[in-house]
C-alpha cells in the first residue's frame, strides 16, 4: 500500500514547491508531478500515476483543480480509483472518499466548480461580445499563418509535417492547411 501524490502547475515558470511540501507532510512516498495546463487532454504524469496505482493505495492532492478539467473528468478519475480500490484525499478541503460523506462532498464540490467555470466563460463571452460591438476586440493573432514561409521552406527541405508542427510549435492541421494553400 502506497501513499501517492499528484502535483501540477499550469506553466513551466510556476513552482511546485508548495504542493510538494504539503504532500510530503501528508506522508506521500511517491509523487507524480507535471507543469502543464489542466485543460490539456494529454497529461503524461497523470496517466502514469493512474496506471501505477493499485488496490489499497491512497492518492493525495493539495486541491481539486490540480487533477481534473471538469466535474465529469473528476468523477471519471474517482470512479477509476474506486474500481481499483484506491482512496482519494484532497488536503485543502479535508476530503476523503473512503467515507460516504467524502463521496457526497466530492460530487457537490465538483458541480460547484463546473458551475463557477461556466459562469466565468459566460462573463468572458459577454465581454468579448461588448468589445466586438465597440470595435475593440481583434481576436487572437493568426500565429500559424505568420509562420507559413517557414512551413513551406521546411517542407521543401524534406521535413515531415509532424516535425514541422513540433519545431514551429503550431498544430499539424495548420501545417497541412498552409501546404495545401501555398499555391
Amino acid at each position: 500500500m502506497s501513499i501517492i501524490g499528484y502535483a501540477r502547475v499550469s506553466t513551466a515558470d510556476q513552482s511546485l514547491d508548495i504542493q510538494l511540501e504539503q504532500l510530503q507532510a501528508a506522508g506521500v512516498n511517491k509523487v507524480f508531478q507535471e507543469k502543464i495546463s489542466g485543460v490539456k487532454r494529454d497529461r503524461p504524469q497523470l496517466a502514469a500515476m493512474l496506471n501505477y496505482m493499485r488496490e489499497g493505495d491512497t492518492l493525495i492532492i493539495t486541491k481539486l483543480d490540480r487533477i481534473a478539467r471538469s466535474t465529469k473528468h473528476l468523477l471519471e478519475i474517482v470512479d477509476l480509483l474506486e474500481e481499483r480500490g484506491v482512496s482519494f484525499k484532497v488536503l485543502n478541503i479535508n476530503l476523503d472518499t473512503s467515507t460516504p460523506t467524502g463521496k457526497l462532498m466530492l460530487t457537490m464540490l465538483g458541480a460547484i466548480a463546473t458551475f463557477e467555470r461556466e459562469m466565468l466563460l459566460e462573463r468572458q463571452a459577454e465581454g468579448i461580445r461588448k468589445a466586438k460591438q465597440e470595435g475593440k476586440y481583434q481576436g487572437r493573432k493568426p500565429t500559424a499563418r505568420a509562420k507559413a514561409p517557414q512551413v513551406i521552406e521546411l517542407a521543401r527541405s524534406g521535413m515531415t509535417k509532424q516535425k514541422i508542427a513540433e519545431q514551429l510549435d503550431i498544430g499539424i492541421a495548420s501545417v497541412y492547411r498552409i501546404l495545401k494553400n501555398k499555391n
